[in-house]
């Protein structure tokens, strides 16, 4: 066999057997409905996860211009229902099992926007009186799509809103001494982040992008927007990007 024959045959087998051994990485996207059926507007909403992504409990939800609530799109199942992956034992302890616990400051901008007082003291849903299932979920543990659809007609500008917090995310400055006797505030650290964008249903061709805004109560005293981020770090990695597009 001529040399450069043996040498083209030796570069074919090394090159085969170099892509036969490499890993063929896939991305797992999810995909969430909520509102089957219903006849208001709709919406493809991308969630596109950040690197301190980990399970966190999130609401999308859609209200006027002038910042009036108008209804939710989806919300995760725990807060939804009050029963949690680790249910509270007494104040600051929780069980390893599944089960009841108020966590106020899992996300009091949406509950306060919601402004429904599900147990006659607090805006958090209980075993007893949870969100409806149309618009709840288990939180998805990759990239999503959430197709979901309004109840009513929306207004021909409105704005849609995220709010999305990790519990236990601790930073050098949301820590464990800086509200040490708020047991409300240890089930989150660094609080709920809100973002926003404002949609124009003239333009259903084009792609919206949520933008953070803000953050909520450190531990859900009060529904208002904090606008300084500076203190936030792996917070604002939760999320990568979110894309959301009407659907005619």
């Amino acid at each position: 066999m001529k040399k450069s024959n043996l040498l083209i045959l030796t570069f074919t087998f090394l090159l085969l057997w170099s892509c036969s051994n490499q890993k063929v990485h896939t991305t797992v996207v999810d995909k969430l409905e909520t509102n089957i059926g219903a006849k208001g507007t709709g919406f493809e909403i991308q969630f596109y996860k950040g690197k301190h992504h980990n399970h966190p409990t999130f609401a999308f939800w859609v209200e006027d211009l002038e910042g009036n609530y108008l209804e939710t799109l989806y919300v995760t199942q725990y807060l939804a229902t009050g029963v949690f992956g680790h249910g509270a034992i007494s104040e600051g302890k929780w069980s390893s099992e599944p089960g009841e616990a108020k966590r106020p400051a899992s996300l009091p901008y949406w509950l306060h926007k919601r402004g429904i007082i599900a147990d006659g003291k607090t805006y958090l849903p209980t075993p007893e009186k949870p969100v409806a299932d149309a618009i709840t979920g288990a939180t998805p543990h990759n990239d999503f799509v959430l197709t979901a659809h309004s109840t009513q007609q929306l207004p021909s500008k409105f704005r849609l809103m995220l709010e999305i917090n990790q519990p236990w995310d601790w930073n050098e400055y949301w820590n464990n001494g800086l509200y040490p006797v708020d047991a409300d505030y240890k089930t989150s650290c660094q609080p709920a982040l809100v973002y926003s964008v404002e949609i124009d249903q003239s333009k259903t061709e084009k792609d919206f992008y949520l933008n953070p805004i803000g953050h909520s109560h450190y531990s859900g005293k009060d529904g208002e927007l904090y606008t300084d981020l500076t203190t936030l770090t792996t917070a604002k990695q939760i999320v990568h990007k979110v894309a959301v597009h009407l659907k005619k």
